[in-house]
């Protein structure tokens, strides 16, 4: 009866699974069901990959892997020792989360849930799989996560933290633009990716609403983390005098001046319609009102004369 090689019964997060017998033999009877890829893996190589369908194993349909056994025996011989990786190629979901720190040294925390599919299953088998001797659905998963986290926390700390809280969308899709790259590089395509949550602590999120207002609380970030840098040096003297030397300095160097907030618009109420309008107005632009400016009368002449004069500009009468 000859050989079968058959996943049989995948789990719905089960990304992987390796047939347990290195030992194959010609003529074994391989069966790939759909959404899935059988790779030959051998010597941290991997070498043919199979689709979907029944498959008799001959050297026609593993010409690389015949090529290697040829190469070492001088003839592919029966049985032969290779590792044959199934791989499911549905997409699948998973969660990130951890805490990094802003490009000022804020702390930053973030989860959220990513969804990726095998795109590559020779790079895939061969980067994580075989290469990191992740051979079960459990680790390949963890793998993935570690990888992602590691990438996110990377690409987190070269924003502020206030671009961080107030552009979020923006982070997102620069966050997702940078791990297609990653991801490719391991046989992986990142479908989607969304941060649920960016959050900081306490501290630091009661002081963004200042940040926002006034730009100038970069320098307040850096003397902060400058203290809690020194705080931690001083617990370990043997390290403070070197690495004090490398850290704080830059801490102490302030950002770049800002500019001065522009002067607020001085404003006076309209009594005919109470909206504010420029103090200087004559009339108000929304209901035409005439402002008219305090007046006194001339004793002299009678006329009516601005309530500061101190001469009557029609009889020349000086005004108490």
């Amino acid at each position: 009866m000859p050989q079968v090689i058959e996943w049989v019964n995948p789990g719905p997060e089960d990304i992987v699974w390796r047939y347990p017998d290195e030992n194959i033999t010609w003529g074994a009877q391989l069966i790939v069901h759909e959404y899935e890829v059988a790779v030959f893996f051998r010597d941290g190589k991997a070498y043919d990959v199979l689709g979907p369908g029944r498959h008799t194993l001959t050297t026609q349909n593993l010409p690389l892997l015949t090529r290697v056994l040829t190469a070492l025996a001088g003839y592919p011989t029966s049985p032969f020792k290779a590792t044959v990786i199934f791989v499911s190629t549905k997409q699948f979901k998973g969660l990130f989360g951890g805490r990094t720190q802003t490009s000022e040294l804020a702390p930053l925390m973030f989860r959220g849930g990513y969804w990726f599919k095998v795109s590559d299953p020779k790079v895939f088998v061969a980067e994580v799989v075989g290469g990191q001797g992740k051979y079960t659905s459990g680790e390949v998963n963890e793998f993935i996560r570690g990888f992602i986290n590691e990438k996110i926390i990377k690409h987190l700390s070269t924003y502020s933290l206030a671009d961080a809280f107030t552009n979020i969308e923006q982070v997102s899709f620069k966050t997702k633009a940078f791990l297609l790259e990653e991801l490719r590089r391991i046989g992986l395509e990142l479908v989607d990716l969304r941060f649920e949550a960016i959050d900081t602590t306490p501290e630091y999120r009661d002081r963004i609403f200042w940040i926002k207002q006034t730009g100038a609380a970069g320098y307040v970030l850096q003397m902060d983390t400058t203290k809690e840098v020194a705080r931690e040096l001083g617990k370990s003297p043997g390290a403070a005098v070197g690495a004090g030397v490398a850290i704080i300095p830059p801490l102490m160097y302030p950002p770049p001046a800002q500019s001065p907030p522009a002067p607020q618009l001085q404003t006076k109420t309209c009594p005919n319609c109470k909206r504010q309008v420029p103090i200087d107005a004559l009339f108000c632009p929304y209901c035409g009102y005439r402002f008219q400016p305090p007046t006194k009368k001339c004793p002299s002449c009678g006329r009516e004369v601005p309530a500061d004069a101190l001469f009557c500009p029609y009889c020349g009468t000086k005004l108490a």
